[in-house]
């Protein structure tokens, strides 16, 4: 079977994407699936929160996407995570306007991926916080979208613009892409807005909305600072907890056997 292709985006930046890249994939790895990360984020967020020194790269998903080097060559592994990462460091931020130029470069990741996809059963696209062409590169690589986000007012506005990005992209070049699910990151269940925004984003998306709550919680913030997944930092916090129950809910919507994740004694 080829991978299950999945970009995690939202164009509002501070939702918890690149948290939730790099704990799904490890909880996604802990449950046995073979899984590789690409980090689509100049930034390295992922990069670095799965114990890769970004500054120390000689080849990173700039190289791929300019076709200078191969996938499967570039990859790296995450040691402690139990997953693979396509790395990238600031050299991204220059892939744009080299690729303006370039035909069917809102193809290149999708193309670079089609190499290796029989490598792993999960590949997860960390998108940039915005609407650009590395983003559109993971939205057309993709079969479907995960979207983070905050229970707060601004977030449906910004959610909104997503949906909006996604009509465009599935009618002009990925006509197969969908929506996979919205996940509430960083909720605070004693706040009455935060329960409100929860509650809407439940009756207008229904069964698109995952169960699995993520927490704001201390050891899955600090976490990324130690280069490790949470669970590698410690698995007993609850917000390590929550990826792997939502690791178990998406392979079951995705994957015919129900999946129960083992409990922390």
């Amino acid at each position: 079977m080829n991978s299950r292709i999945i970009a995690v985006a939202n164009q509002k930046g501070g939702v918890g994407k690149t948290t939730t890249v790099v704990n799904l994939a490890a909880s996604l790895a802990e449950l046995g699936r073979r899984v590789l990360i690409v980090d689509l984020d100049p930034q390295g967020n992922a990069t670095m929160g799965s114990g890769i020194a970004k500054q120390s790269l000689t080849r990173s998903v700039y190289h791929v996407l300019l076709g200078e080097a191969e996938a499967q060559d570039v990859r790296l592994p995450s040691r402690e995570g139990g997953y693979d990462v396509l790395p990238s460091n600031r050299d991204l931020a220059g892939a744009e306007i080299e690729l303006v130029q370039e035909l069917a470069r809102e193809q290149r990741l999708k193309t670079a991926l089609s190499r290796l996809d029989i490598h792993y059963d999960y590949i997860l696209i960390d998108c940039p916080p915005s609407l650009n062409l590395l983003t559109l590169n993971g939205l057309v690589a993709a079969e479907s979208v995960l979207i983070p986000m905050v229970c707060e007012y601004y977030a449906l506005e910004g959610l909104s613009d997503l949906v909006g990005t996604l009509r465009k992209v599935r009618a002009a070049v990925n006509p197969d892409i969908e929506i996979l699910g919205l996940l509430r990151t960083m909720f605070d269940v004693r706040s009455n807005l935060s329960q409100q925004v929860a509650a809407q984003l439940a009756q207008h998306f229904r069964n698109k909305v995952f169960d699995t709550v993520i927490p704001r919680n201390i050891r899955l913030a600090e976490a990324p600072s130690h280069g490790l997944p949470a669970l590698a930092y410690d698995r007993s916090a609850r917000g390590a907890q929550a990826y792997l129950s939502l690791a178990g809910e998406l392979l079951s919507r995705l994957e015919s056997e129900p999946v129960q994740p083992t409990p922390t004694l």
